[in-house]
């Protein structure tokens, strides 16, 4: 199972930049995770997702139902 998690970005204006600055995680982690290939060796983790809700100020649980409703490739 892969998440497009370009397109959930692209779709509520976030950028890589802003992410890291809201939510304390370094921007070369987040870059680095965002921008590579999925697999089942490597998927979006906790901290990716924590990241993605205290950039906009959501519980992890929303951001995850999002992901699983709207954005599995």
């Amino acid at each position: 199972m892969e998440i497009d998690i370009k397109s959930y970005l692209e779709d509520r204006h976030l950028s890589i930049y802003l992410i890291a600055k809201k939510s304390g995680y370094g921007y070369t982690t987040l870059h680095k995770s965002f921008n590579k290939k999925q697999s089942s060796a490597t998927s979006i983790n906790i901290r990716d997702i924590d990241a993605i809700a205290k950039a906009q100020d959501l519980e992890m649980w929303k951001v995850l139902r999002e992901l699983e409703m709207h954005y599995l490739k």
